[in-house]
């Protein structure tokens, strides 16, 4: 289970110091059409992101490694495309890399297209009962096999107590090697976020019954 940053007390810091660490970040995305009120609170977001990832650093370990769900290549290739992806993520994974990270592909592109091609179908959405089960089953399998290959790169490139960095969206199933201790960031914005985009859906269905 990760544990949150908020609930690491002191006496427990040399501990996971000696562990290998993982430190979570949960993926918000920013698109530059959407509302004033939603941007403020996605900047704010990765504001107390950058703060308690310092906070872990200091506590517990620097970051020497990075990875971006996402992302099958390594080093400035890799960066790249996370600055396509998502500027916010980047300019972290960018500032941890300055400071002597190594960025890490953490997907193999084979398997990441094909769970984003049998995601895609499933949202069509225009198939018999019979053939979304199917779709469906082959979605699974995909995700299976891509979860495992991501916890492989993860046990192959984090060695001894060092920490690392991963960026990925909320909801994943990502299993962690047993040896690596994760920690969730998870900022006060972010529930913000979460109520904000709540309430936005909410309105919105209101409006469909007017």
């Amino acid at each position: 289970m990760a544990e949150q940053v908020g609930k690491i007390e002191k006496p427990f810091a040399g501990r996971f110091r000696e562990a290998k660490k993982l430190y979570l970040v949960p993926l918000v995305f920013l698109n530059e059409a959407a509302p004033e009120e939603y941007k403020e609170r996605c900047h704010r977001y990765w504001q107390q992101v950058v703060d308690q990832l310092s906070n872990l650093e200091t506590k517990i370990g620097k970051v020497s490694h990075v990875y971006h769900e996402s992302i099958s290549l390594s080093g400035e290739e890799g960066l790249k495309f996370v600055e396509k992806l998502n500027p916010n993520s980047y300019q972290i994974a960018k500032s941890k890399c300055v400071n002597g990270a190594i960025f890490e592909a953490i997907e193999e592109n084979d398997l990441l297209q094909e769970v984003m091609d049998w995601e895609r179908c499933l949202l069509l959405g225009f198939v018999t009962e019979k053939v979304a089960s199917k779709i469906s089953e082959f979605y699974t399998e995909a995700s299976r096999k891509r979860d495992e290959f991501m916890a492989k790169r993860l046990d192959e490139t984090l060695q001894g107590n060092e920490a690392g960095l991963l960026f990925i969206r909320e909801g994943y199933k990502l299993q962690f090697p047993g040896d690596i201790e994760v920690f969730s960031v998870f900022p006060p914005a972010l529930d913000e976020i979460h109520r904000w985009l709540r309430d936005r859906a909410r309105k919105e269905q209101e409006k469909t019954k007017d």
